[in-house]
């Protein structure tokens, strides 16, 4: 965690517009994709391990792996839901750091875990400034 806070705030603008690290109820097009049991905190719950792999373990594993496979640091999780074969974790990287940090290029990330932990796949989502806001 400590890559993540590297002199930015956790309440910044691009959090909001994502549907929020953390926060339920988002409005964004991925909110009926996302797992009914999901949580900040990665869950926790007894059917998370009917996969292998737990919910919180998945979202560590694809942090770690991520953060190394890309070399950017992972600035916050989005999301997460289960997959028929693991997980897949929505990931919130900084691809390129500028200052101020609110012009930042941030990407978000849909990242594959299979039910051993391991990192099978990712590909980018969408590439927005840090400061842009969502018009719909």
């Amino acid at each position: 965690m400590a890559e993540q806070r590297r002199g930015r705030t956790k309440g910044s603008s691009s959090a909001r517009k994502s549907g929020g690290s953390g926060e339920s109820g988002g409005s964004g097009s991925s909110s009926k994709r996302k797992a009914t049991n999901s949580s900040s905190s990665g869950g926790g719950s007894s059917s998370s391990k009917s996969n292998g792999t737990s919910g919180r373990e998945a979202v560590r594993q694809a942090r770690v792996q991520i953060a190394e496979l890309m070399g950017r640091p992972v600035e916050s999780v989005l999301g997460m839901d289960r997959d028929d074969d693991g997980w897949v974790i929505t990931v919130q990287v900084v691809e390129l750091a500028r200052i101020p940090n609110s012009t930042d290029v941030l990407g978000d990330y849909a990242v594959t875990v299979d039910s051993g932990g391991e990192v099978v796949g990712y590909r980018r989502m969408r590439r927005y400034n840090r400061g842009q806001s969502d018009d719909g």
